[in-house]
């Protein structure tokens, strides 16, 4: 027991010295409750008075579903706007359509093709973004699809040479169009479109060019590789079919259409017929070729035959009706023709062709639409 009191008489001595101190009126046994967690680095966590924490994070949940912005944006966006979601929506527009302009210059060579077509015609636009997986985003395909069927729609486009009209970004920017997708509604331009896609998805987007085929006389023809769904893929062939006796348009000439679209993007054609191809291509291949065999240090008049077999060989590779037929190669494009004809009763042709793949000559063309490449001929 007289241990026990010695023990606690120094204890009882500091009690009573710091009670009397400055110290002590601010230590924690002087402090209210709240006060007292502030002086232990203990802070409580308070939500704004307006919701509570269950309300806040419904709110980023649901603009998160309507905007697709990045959550950490979504928030910040509802904080300055004090968690008021439409302001926070407009808010988050806003600063989309500032970082959309800034990425604008970045390259974007990644993207979709998307068609559309009715009985007489086809349109197919190319819609670039940054990254395949943009390219995988429900919204930006949607976007793509919009575009291609208001390229169709497209009154009295100016008629190039081929017999295919240019209907690219400075054709559509300007024109009016209705969205109804669960996070883009409403009527807008399509250049604003582009531009709230962008914000959304943190990339690049642009409308790189489009192209619309129609025939008076016959049908066109689509094929598009690589799909993810319908309408949509990274390499479209298109040509027309045009047939003396519009009574001859049969199911024939619907099968041979698709198989020679198909054609045309397997084997990369260039030209149509023979009488097609420019003196300057042919030059510029003869040249290429002579130096290949002047290499071989044969004779002048060796190296003539080779420059003549292999600038054939050639004419037969870029040229559509000399090339051999991807479904059966035994036999070329105007044996395949002429077989049609015969079995519809009516002379078929071709009327025009083009080839587009995603992102072909960006590098080395730049980001001119009207040097855009495409294979076509009249």
């Amino acid at each position: 027991m007289a241990c026990s009191l010695v023990s606690k008489r120094p204890l009882i001595i500091l009690r009573n010295c710091l009670s009397n101190s400055t110290w002590a009126r601010r230590s924690p046994l002087y402090l209210d409750d709240a006060d007292s967690q502030c002086q232990f680095g203990i802070f409580p966590r308070r939500f704004s008075a307006e919701a509570p924490a269950s309300e806040h994070m419904n709110l980023i949940k649901q603009l998160r579903e309507r905007t697709s912005s990045p959550i950490k944006d979504v928030k910040a966006a509802l904080i300055d706007c004090n968690w008021d979601i439409e302001a926070a929506q407009k808010e988050l527009r806003k600063r989309g359509k500032v970082l959309a302009s800034k990425m604008s210059a970045r390259t974007a060579a990644q993207g979709l093709l998307a068609l559309a077509q009715n009985e007489t015609k086809a349109a197919v636009i190319e819609l670039n973004c940054e990254t395949d997986f943009v390219a995988r985003n429900d919204i930006f395909q949607y976007l793509a699809s919009s575009l291609a069927k208001l390229a169709l729609s497209v009154e009295n486009p100016p008629l190039s040479a081929a017999g295919v009209s240019p209907v690219g970004p400075e054709y559509l920017e300007d024109l009016k169009m209705n969205f109804d997708h669960p996070k883009f509604r409403g009527e807008t331009t399509v250049q604003n479109a582009i531009t709230e896609v962008a914000a959304m998805m943190g990339e690049n987007v642009r409308l790189r060019r489009g192209f619309l085929m129609s025939t008076p006389n016959g049908i066109v023809s689509t094929y598009l590789h690589t799909c993810p769904r319908p309408g949509l893929g990274r390499i479209a062939g298109v040509l027309s079919l045009e047939a003396e006796d519009q009574l001859s348009l049969s199911d024939a000439l619907q099968r041979v259409g698709s198989e020679l679209a198909m054609h045309v993007v397997a084997a990369k054609p260039l030209f149509l017929t023979r009488e097609l191809v420019s003196s300057e291509a042919m030059e510029s291949e003869r040249e290429i070729l002579r130096s290949q065999a002047e290499s071989t240090g044969k004779s002048q008049l060796a190296i003539e035959k080779m420059v003549e077999g292999r600038l054939k060989k050639y004419v037969e590779e870029v040229v559509l009706m000399e090339q051999k037929f991807v479904v059966n190669d035994s036999i070329n494009v105007k044996t395949v023709l002429n077989n049609l004809s015969k079995e519809v009763g009516s002379s078929v042709k071709i009327g025009s062709f083009f080839r587009m793949e995603v992102g072909e000559g960006i590098q080395r063309e730049g980001t001119s639409s009207s040097s855009e490449p495409v294979a076509q001929a009249a």
